[in-house]
């Protein structure tokens, strides 16, 4: 903890979101908060900006105001933006089949499967029957091929599962595939959100930003992990052959000792690392109309729109969870993960990311951190913060 104290929270709150500088000088003090930022905008306007703690918890190096780190899932957010834009501009319809962008998608029974299915997890793809390695990940085409062959689990629109990681190469493909440019993910991210934005947040990160940039995360342990957990989902992460142990394979490329996050390497579902400020910031726009991306206002009404369920609902065969909602690439709120309103749309990350928008209340939110927490249904630490949030309107 002495390490901690030493550097105090920087940033600042506009007037009537003390509480939030509060909450997360609390997350410090009682909720075992090591490094972490927290930002918010409302109706445009950046309302909170906060940072502090330790960046590594080895050398007690300060978290900075560019500090970042990997967000994990919150990385699905993201994604689901780039084919958003995409739906904007005319080039995707969610309700389309796969295939009709994508032909080669269709066998082994996927040729039914729309894209609203996919982007809901859905579509039983959430294995690889390879070794989801780097050298694969880093040949876009071959990648596709593998992709390409996969058959369902079961029936494509009967049953919900996570698809942890394989769903951000599925997203990225279909990109590929309907983008003039023929980008993948993390360059159209780069090219069409962060830079137009100025945002200090990749999906694809480049060789030139230096390590000391970076938070260096701290894991909890199996103890944590079994107590956090709920039980059946914490013995399943024990299990080599269950569900969500498959599903996460390839959830460890976007960490690289030497420089700490692999550089020049995409995991859409999974590795991004930036700031709160950059995730906010997006979110913001999403939240207030959309212009300064160009999204219609058709687009953001589809985002805020209810989940559909599968034909057996919203139980989740990887996460052993009932009520999981996931709509067009985001996590929607449910009594299970409650934010915002009913028409907000973000995504959690493991360990405590979070961010997302809300539409109704203008709100466009982000929160990293260091330290790993254990919490499906919200890290505490999260919630303190949205909470002190959602007292001011």
């Amino acid at each position: 903890m002495s390490a901690i104290t030493l550097h105090a929270i920087e940033g600042q709150v506009s007037p009537g979101f003390e509480r939030v500088r509060q909450a997360f000088e609390d997350n410090f003090a009682h909720r075992g908060e090591l490094g972490a930022a927290c930002c918010a905008y409302r109706h445009g306007e950046k309302v909170v900006d906060l940072w502090g703690g330790v960046r590594n918890e080895h050398t007690g190096e300060p978290w900075e105001r560019d500090t970042m780190v990997i967000v994990y899932s919150a990385t699905k957010g993201l994604a689901a933006m780039t084919l958003a834009i995409a739906h904007s501009r005319g080039w995707l319809d969610y309700d389309a089949r796969v295939c009709a962008y994508w032909p080669e998608f269709a066998q082994q029974g996927k040729e039914r499967i729309t894209v609203r299915q996919l982007l809901a997890h859905q579509a039983g793809l959430y294995v690889l029957d390879e070794p989801v390695t780097r050298e694969l990940v880093s040949d876009p085409d071959r990648l596709a091929a593998v992709l390409a062959r996969q058959k369902p689990a079961w029936e494509p629109g009967t049953r919900q599962a996570y698809h942890g990681i394989t769903l951000g190469f599925y997203e990225s493909e279909l990109l590929r595939r309907i983008d003039p440019q023929h980008r993948s993910l993390g360059q159209f991210f780069q090219d069409e959100i962060a830079s137009p934005l100025g945002l200090d947040v990749y999906i694809r990160l480049p060789e030139n930003i230096p390590n000391a940039r970076f938070a260096i995360m701290t894991r909890p342990s199996w103890v944590q992990v079994l107590h956090g957990f709920p039980l059946r989902l914490a013995l399943d992460t024990m299990n080599r052959r269950s569900k969500i142990v498959r599903a996460l394979r390839g959830s460890e490329l976007p960490h690289d000792e030497p420089h700490v996050y692999a550089r020049n390497l995409e995991i859409p579902s999974g590795g991004a690392v930036g700031t709160a400020r950059a995730i906010a910031r997006a979110y913001s726009v999403f939240a207030t109309g959309g212009s300064a991306l160009r999204l219609r206002q058709e687009t953001l009404d589809l985002l805020a729109a209810p989940a559909v369920a599968s034909a057996r609902g919203f139980y989740d065969e990887c996460l052993k969870v009932d009520g999981a909602q996931f709509s067009l690439g985001f996590t929607k709120p449910t009594p299970v993960l409650p934010f915002g309103s009913a028409s907000s749309f973000g995504s959690p990350g493991a360990g405590g990311a979070f961010g997302f928008a809300d539409p109704v209340a203008g709100v466009g939110y982000a929160y990293v951190t260091n330290r790993m927490g254990t919490r499906l249904s919200g890290d505490p630490r999260d919630i303190a913060l949205r909470d002190a949030i959602d007292s001011f309107h």
